[in-house]
């Protein structure tokens, strides 16, 4: 039996977010789960913007909000002042890794640069995500997700092939760009016991749109055409897409030449598999407008039961379209604990998306509920930072916290 720890593997490490919205918030929740002490920073009063995205709402919760909070504390902090500047100092001595998105011009204004904070503090971490990164002509720009998605190419290539460009469903380039600096954070952290000092991450939404967008940019790169659009369909692999059945919607995912023919056997379409026209995948890409209509007309002769049994029993990849009702009542869903239920502060269940982390040799964090705003305020600042609470209720009191 291999060893098991007792703590989650970040146990041992602090995290100050600092950063609004969906990217950083994200990424730290990630660290959260991980184990990490996560101590969410939001502006008195008013908090992250996220809080306000609804509805649907759970009382005061945000469901935008309560997607990327879990395992985490919260205080509220106007580093706008001098004395909560102060404060985040004394927190930032508390911590290893800071996430921020704060605006250049304000992080100048303030000394809140990746180079003044590691000037003070240098054994941090601070991860800084923008919409366009620290440098080029567009340092300086606003970064949202939909005007990134555009810019970066994703939309070009994503929606119908006749139809207009088409955002994803769901903010993937601040998603990935969470994903992009919790791995870099986890480098940094390494990296840190070996050197002893810290480092400065710079990561920007338009770049992880960019680099997500993997082998269909890189057909531009290496071919020089813009690809087309492929709607449902895939670039370089034949049959692979959303197909009509006699009464519903299936996926087929045809991934290889032995596929390929177990799906022309389970399709009775001895034909089809005896064309050398379509036996590779070559072919078959080359010859995509003739073969995907053939395909198409016998995909809508049976229903969707029908081809789930026969393509099972055939082996050949595939899935059926399920919206979220049919996502989380699904056995391997539930199994995978990618619904998760926490209590709020009155004790009433509240359900949440899971952790997909697994780990064998350590846990990971008991999911919590996301916090109040400024909910452990005080806790943080007595605890932490060692302030009796004359001096928070001081703080308060010029709303610095």
């Amino acid at each position: 039996m291999l060893p098991r720890d007792a703590h989650p593997p970040l146990h041992d490490v602090r995290v100050l977010d600092a950063a609004r919205v969906l990217a950083g918030p994200f990424c730290g929740q990630l660290l959260g789960d991980l184990g990490a002490d996560v101590i969410k920073l939001e502006r008195p009063g008013q908090g992250d913007d996220t809080r306000g995205w609804g509805p649907p709402f759970l009382g005061p919760f945000s469901a935008y909000f309560l997607s990327c909070n879990r395992n985490k504390r919260a205080i509220t902090l106007d580093v706008q002042t001098p004395d909560g500047r102060a404060v985040l100092d004394e927190l930032l001595v508390k911590s290893d890794v800071l996430i921020e998105n704060f605006r250049t011009d304000s992080a100048e204004k303030l000394g809140l640069t990746p180079d003044a904070l590691l000037a003070r503090h240098p054994r941090l971490i601070v991860c800084s995500i923008s919409g366009f990164g620290r440098t080029g002509p567009l340092r300086d720009a606003p970064g949202y997700d939909f005007a990134v998605q555009a810019l970066s190419g994703l939309m070009n290539i994503t929606g119908p092939v006749e139809g207009p460009p088409c955002k994803v469903g769901v903010a993937v380039a601040d998603v990935l760009t969470g994903l992009y600096a919790a791995t870099a954070i986890l480098a940094c952290l390494h990296a840190r016991t070996q050197s002893g000092h810290g480092y400065a991450i710079d990561l920007a939404l338009h770049d992880c749109a960019l680099a997500a967008q993997v082998n269909v940019a890189q057909a531009y790169l290496s071919g020089g055409a813009v690809p087309p659009r492929q709607g449902n369909a895939h670039l370089q692999i034949v049959p692979y897409q959303l197909f009509e059945t006699a009464d519903g919607w299936i996926v087929l995912n045809v991934g290889n030449d032995a596929q390929w023919r177990a799906f022309c056997q389970a399709a009775d379409a001895a034909e089809l598999g005896a064309n050398p026209r379509y036996a590779t995948n070559r072919f078959r890409v080359e010859t995509r407008d003739e073969l995907v209509p053939k395909v198409a007309a016998i995909m809508r002769i049976r229903s969707t039961a029908e081809w789930e049994q026969r393509l099972v029993a055939a082996t050949v990849p595939h899935a059926v379209v399920r919206d979220y009702s049919g996502v989380f009542a699904d056995e391997q869903t539930l199994a995978r604990g990618m619904k998760v239920t926490v209590r709020d502060p009155a004790g009433n269940p509240v359900d949440l998306i899971g952790n997909p982390v697994r780990l064998t040799g350590a846990p990971v964090a008991l999911p919590t509920m996301p916090p109040g705003l400024g909910e452990q305020t005080a806790a943080v600042l007595r605890d932490l930072l060692g302030m009796d609470a004359t001096r928070i209720e001081e703080l308060r009191a010029k709303g610095v916290v």
